[in-house]
């Protein structure tokens, strides 16, 4: 059990560079989707994998031994072992749901602080007196589409309709709690930060390819996004937001003319990345059942339910 069980702490460093390698040959929808639920389960992967490691030190604790009837510890090695990355593990859980807490509190907070910069406006649009030229789509019941009047003046009115259905396809898409579930897995696990750059430019992707249809221009659609980003720079906008000028925005340009920066990988080095990420989750998984059902075997031979 305690060799198996670090198969999914270890995974993850070799699963996010081929997830982010398979993203980019995706189109943004599929790139999106994979890259969530390879952050998500491998952080819930990591999260058990620690909890089994804390499972057997904790048995040397009275009070749990007699919570589970059990007559021995469970080891299968030295004691101070044992003990030791049970100590570590819960340590690192600990600071993982400590983490995962703080995130979560701070993303309310960052949706709280955009709401009041927004103002008691209702409709859609809110528009925010402010020489800063930003945009952003602010979430909530109902959605926003928070603009500042720097912005407003820097664009075009048929730029103005493309950036107005890029916030609106993140809005519609709900892609803040896509961002928002990767953003709480990289807590769980240091290797899995990697990929979030991937699915912010996927969303942004998403939203730009929604605003093309939108004004039946992809030309104007770049010319809007590249604009917004010239005019806008850096803005001291919540994290939990997304907007038009984030992400790689000369890439996201390129994509609009259909003019992909760097070379795809071949359709035969597409197919062995996935087959790697592939075999590499389902090793994880299966490790971690068997890490688990190996547990179980010990817990009732410490409990006398086998010889």
């Amino acid at each position: 059990m305690m060799s198996l069980v670090w198969v999914p702490l270890l995974a993850p460093f070799l699963a996010v560079p081929a997830a982010r390698r398979l993203a980019d040959a995706l189109a943004p929808r599929r790139a999106a989707a994979l890259l969530v639920c390879v952050a998500v389960g491998l952080a819930g992967c990591a999260a058990a994998a620690l909890a089994l490691l804390v499972i057997p030190g904790a048995s040397y604790l009275p009070w749990v031994a007699a919570a589970g009837e059990l007559l021995t510890p469970l080891t299968d090695g030295p004691p101070a072992v044992t003990v030791g990355v049970s100590v570590a593990a819960a340590g690192l859980l600990g600071a993982s749901a400590a983490a995962v807490t703080v995130r979560l509190l701070g993303h309310r907070a960052d949706l709280r602080d955009a709401r009041a910069q927004a103002g008691a406006v209702h409709g859609e649009l809110a528009v925010v007196p402010d020489a800063r030229p930003d945009a952003f789509a602010l979430p909530g019941r109902p959605g926003r589409i928070v603009v500042t009047t720097a912005m407003l003046r820097a664009l075009e009115p048929g730029e103005r309709t493309a950036l107005f259905a890029h916030e609106r396809a993140h809005l519609r898409g709900r892609h803040h709690l896509l961002l928002a579930a990767v953003d709480l897995a990289a807590r769980c696990h240091p290797a899995l930060r990697g990929l979030r750059a991937p699915l912010g430019y996927a969303l942004e992707r998403i939203a730009d390819e929604a605003a093309a249809d939108a004004v039946g221009d992809r030309t104007l659609a770049a010319r809007a996004v590249g604009r917004a980003a010239l005019a806008g720079g850096p803005a001291p906008r919540p994290r939990t937001v997304l907007a038009a000028t984030a992400g790689p925005v000369p890439r996201r340009v390129a994509a609009l003319l259909g003019r992909e920066m760097g070379a795809r990988p071949a359709p035969r080095l597409r197919r062995a990345v996935a087959a790697g990420l592939l075999l590499c989750l389902v090793t994880t998984g299966a490790a971690e059942l068997s890490a688990a059902d190996t547990l179980h075997a010990h817990i009732e031979v410490a409990q006398g339910e086998r010889p």
